[in-house]
Protein backbone atom coordinates (compact mmCIF):
# COMPACT_ATOMS: atom_id res chain seq x y z
CA UNK A 1 0.00 0.00 0.00
CA UNK A 2 1.15 3.44 -0.68
CA UNK A 3 2.06 5.86 1.88
CA UNK A 4 -0.95 8.26 0.56
CA UNK A 5 -3.29 5.27 1.01
CA UNK A 6 -2.12 5.03 4.79
CA UNK A 7 -2.51 8.64 5.15
CA UNK A 8 -5.67 8.52 3.87
CA UNK A 9 -6.87 5.77 6.12
CA UNK A 10 -5.91 7.65 9.04
CA UNK A 11 -7.55 11.25 7.47
CA UNK A 12 -10.74 8.98 7.18
CA UNK A 13 -10.14 7.10 11.12
CA UNK A 14 -9.97 3.59 9.95
CA UNK A 15 -8.00 1.22 12.07
CA UNK A 16 -6.74 -0.79 9.33
CA UNK A 17 -4.27 2.93 8.75
CA UNK A 18 -2.24 0.95 11.77
CA UNK A 19 -2.36 -3.09 10.38
CA UNK A 20 -1.18 -1.31 7.37
CA UNK A 21 1.46 1.43 8.77
CA UNK A 22 3.20 -1.83 10.62
CA UNK A 23 3.36 -3.73 7.71
CA UNK A 24 5.03 -1.18 5.62
CA UNK A 25 7.49 0.12 8.41
CA UNK A 26 7.27 -2.36 11.53
CA UNK A 27 11.17 -3.49 10.85
CA UNK A 28 11.92 -0.05 10.23
CA UNK A 29 10.58 1.41 13.24
CA UNK A 30 11.66 -1.69 15.71
CA UNK A 31 15.44 -1.33 14.05
CA UNK A 32 15.52 2.36 15.29
CA UNK A 33 14.14 1.78 18.86
CA UNK A 34 16.53 -1.63 18.98
CA UNK A 35 19.54 0.60 18.32
CA UNK A 36 19.04 3.06 20.88
CA UNK A 37 17.49 0.62 23.66
CA UNK A 38 19.31 -2.63 22.83
CA UNK A 39 15.84 -3.95 24.55
CA UNK A 40 12.86 -5.94 22.58
CA UNK A 41 10.83 -5.32 24.58
CA UNK A 42 11.30 -1.85 25.02
CA UNK A 43 12.07 -1.78 21.20
CA UNK A 44 8.41 -3.14 21.06
CA UNK A 45 6.73 -0.42 22.86
CA UNK A 46 7.64 2.42 21.45
CA UNK A 47 7.27 0.38 17.95
CA UNK A 48 3.43 0.51 19.24
CA UNK A 49 3.60 3.73 21.15
CA UNK A 50 4.69 5.05 17.44
CA UNK A 51 1.55 3.85 16.44
CA UNK A 52 -0.88 5.49 18.76
CA UNK A 53 0.91 9.14 18.65
CA UNK A 54 0.36 8.60 14.99
CA UNK A 55 -3.22 7.55 14.92
CA UNK A 56 -3.38 10.83 17.65
CA UNK A 57 -1.45 13.43 14.96
CA UNK A 58 -3.09 12.01 11.87
CA UNK A 59 -5.06 14.25 11.46
CA UNK A 60 -4.62 17.02 11.44
CA UNK A 61 -0.96 16.40 10.82
CA UNK A 62 -0.23 15.05 6.48
CA UNK A 63 3.05 14.00 6.29
CA UNK A 64 4.82 14.70 3.31
CA UNK A 65 7.49 11.68 3.98
CA UNK A 66 5.66 9.06 6.16
CA UNK A 67 8.94 6.71 7.06
CA UNK A 68 10.40 10.20 7.98
CA UNK A 69 7.09 11.30 9.77
CA UNK A 70 7.31 7.72 11.84
CA UNK A 71 10.98 7.38 12.45
CA UNK A 72 10.91 10.36 14.22
CA UNK A 73 8.18 9.48 16.81
CA UNK A 74 9.94 6.28 17.30
CA UNK A 75 13.74 7.54 17.37
CA UNK A 76 12.24 10.56 19.97
CA UNK A 77 10.11 8.26 21.99
CA UNK A 78 12.91 5.32 22.12
CA UNK A 79 15.11 8.56 23.15
CA UNK A 80 12.99 9.02 26.17
CA UNK A 81 12.72 5.88 27.61
CA UNK A 82 16.31 5.08 27.63
CA UNK A 83 16.82 8.65 29.48
CA UNK A 84 14.02 7.29 32.03
CA UNK A 85 15.79 4.03 32.29
CA UNK A 86 19.03 5.00 32.42
CA UNK A 87 18.65 8.29 34.36
CA UNK A 88 20.66 6.51 37.39
CA UNK A 89 23.36 4.61 35.24
CA UNK A 90 25.22 6.59 32.97
CA UNK A 91 28.03 5.41 30.66
CA UNK A 92 28.34 2.43 29.01
CA UNK A 93 26.20 2.19 25.53
CA UNK A 94 25.85 4.62 21.67
CA UNK A 95 23.59 6.91 22.79
CA UNK A 96 25.72 8.70 26.10
CA UNK A 97 28.96 8.47 23.74
CA UNK A 98 26.44 9.77 20.33
CA UNK A 99 24.90 12.17 22.45
CA UNK A 100 28.10 13.56 24.15
CA UNK A 101 30.10 13.30 20.69
CA UNK A 102 27.08 15.73 19.65
CA UNK A 103 27.31 17.98 22.92
CA UNK A 104 30.77 19.17 21.55
CA UNK A 105 29.43 20.59 18.38
CA UNK A 106 25.92 22.03 19.77
CA UNK A 107 26.25 23.01 23.16
CA UNK A 108 23.58 21.61 26.28
CA UNK A 109 20.23 21.31 24.13
CA UNK A 110 18.23 21.81 26.97
CA UNK A 111 19.55 25.27 26.59
CA UNK A 112 17.73 25.96 23.38
CA UNK A 113 13.99 27.79 23.63
CA UNK A 114 11.53 26.92 20.22
CA UNK A 115 12.84 29.83 18.28
CA UNK A 116 16.68 28.52 18.70
CA UNK A 117 15.19 24.43 17.90
CA UNK A 118 13.45 26.05 14.61
CA UNK A 119 16.73 27.79 13.62
CA UNK A 120 18.71 25.13 14.34
CA UNK A 121 16.34 22.97 12.61
CA UNK A 122 16.95 25.24 9.57
CA UNK A 123 20.88 24.82 10.21
CA UNK A 124 21.32 21.37 10.68
CA UNK A 125 19.31 20.87 6.96
CA UNK A 126 21.49 23.43 5.56
CA UNK A 127 24.38 22.26 6.44
CA UNK A 128 23.67 18.23 5.74
CA UNK A 129 22.94 19.85 2.14
CA UNK A 130 26.93 21.21 2.25
CA UNK A 131 28.80 17.48 3.27
CA UNK A 132 29.46 14.85 0.34
CA UNK A 133 26.87 11.69 0.31
CA UNK A 134 29.42 10.14 1.93
CA UNK A 135 29.61 12.37 5.23
CA UNK A 136 26.10 12.61 5.18
CA UNK A 137 25.60 9.15 4.92
CA UNK A 138 27.86 8.75 8.20
CA UNK A 139 26.61 12.08 10.03
CA UNK A 140 23.12 10.75 9.62
CA UNK A 141 23.84 6.80 10.11
CA UNK A 142 25.92 7.49 13.71
CA UNK A 143 23.56 10.75 15.11
CA UNK A 144 20.03 10.14 13.54
CA UNK A 145 20.36 6.15 13.36
CA UNK A 146 22.18 5.66 16.12
CA UNK A 147 24.45 2.92 14.29
CA UNK A 148 28.16 2.75 15.72
CA UNK A 149 30.80 3.57 13.98
CA UNK A 150 31.86 -0.29 14.19
CA UNK A 151 28.24 -0.82 12.70
CA UNK A 152 28.70 2.41 9.68
CA UNK A 153 31.82 1.13 9.19
CA UNK A 154 30.64 -2.81 8.03
CA UNK A 155 27.46 -1.33 6.43
CA UNK A 156 29.15 0.86 4.17
CA UNK A 157 32.74 -0.54 3.57
CA UNK A 158 34.25 2.54 5.15
CA UNK A 159 37.52 1.62 7.40
CA UNK A 160 36.59 2.71 10.93
CA UNK A 161 39.25 5.64 11.01
CA UNK A 162 37.64 7.23 7.44
CA UNK A 163 34.30 6.90 9.98
CA UNK A 164 35.84 8.08 12.82
CA UNK A 165 37.56 11.04 11.18
CA UNK A 166 34.54 11.78 9.08
CA UNK A 167 32.66 12.49 11.50
CA UNK A 168 35.02 14.72 13.44
CA UNK A 169 35.19 16.84 10.39
CA UNK A 170 31.18 16.89 10.56
CA UNK A 171 31.25 17.97 14.17
CA UNK A 172 34.15 20.71 13.89
CA UNK A 173 32.43 22.05 10.93
CA UNK A 174 28.91 22.03 12.17
CA UNK A 175 30.24 24.08 15.40
CA UNK A 176 31.55 27.04 13.30
CA UNK A 177 28.46 27.35 11.24
CA UNK A 178 26.33 27.21 14.88
CA UNK A 179 29.04 29.86 16.07
CA UNK A 180 28.68 31.48 12.93
CA UNK A 181 25.23 31.87 13.74
CA UNK A 182 25.59 32.97 16.98
CA UNK A 183 23.62 29.41 18.31
CA UNK A 184 26.92 27.81 20.36
CA UNK A 185 26.24 27.51 23.74
CA UNK A 186 28.90 25.55 24.81
CA UNK A 187 31.79 26.28 26.87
Amino acid sequence: MEDSDIIALYWKRDETAVSETKKSYGNLLQSIAWKILKNHEDAEECENDTYVKTWNAIPPEKPNILSAFLSRITRNLSLDLYEKKNAEKRGGGEVPLMLEELAECIGDPKSFDAITSMTLKDILNRFLSTLTQDARIIFLRRYWFGDSVEEISKNYGYGKSKVKMSLLRSRNALKKILETEDLWYGA
